[in-house]
Order: C-alpha cells, then sequence, then structure tokens
C-alpha cells in the first residue's frame, strides 16, 4: 500500500496523490467506470507530473484533474 493513501496531507486538503498510489488503484477505478485499466493506467500517466527539480521525487497526480480527465472517457 503506497503511503499517502493511508496517511493524510498537514492540512488533509492536498489534492494530489503520488503516481505509485494512483496506479495502485487503476484496477478499481476502471471497475468503477467500466473502462479498461490500460485507458485508466494512460490517464494517469497523462496527467502525472514532476512538481520540483529535485531527482528521484515521486511523481504527483492531481486527483480532481485525473478524474475530470477520466469523465471524458466514459
Amino acid at each position: 500500500l503506497p503511503p499517502d493513501l493511508a496517511t493524510a496531507s498537514g492540512s488533509g486538503l492536498d489534492p494530489h496523490i503520488t503516481l505509485r498510489a494512483a496506479l495502485f488503484q487503476a484496477g478499481r477505478v476502471a471497475a468503477a467506470r467500466d473502462v479498461s485499466v490500460t485507458d485508466v493506467e494512460a490517464i494517469i500517466e497523462q496527467w502525472a507530473f514532476s512538481p520540483g527539480a529535485f531527482p528521484g521525487q515521486d511523481r504527483l497526480v492531481n486527483v480532481l484533474e485525473l478524474n475530470l480527465a477520466l469523465d471524458g472517457v466514459q
């Protein structure tokens, strides 16, 4: 389980999760939306970004933007 799925941000309002956390949930999201896991993973990868200039830093995904992108698939 990716750590950010088991913990909350300091404010509890962070709209981002790590790429690893998003991919971890791809199967469940695909089933709920009745689309292929491959399509969901591709959209997750498309919306992932690097937040800073530090090498090795986790890529993030904005959950709201991801959900809006997934809405366009159905």
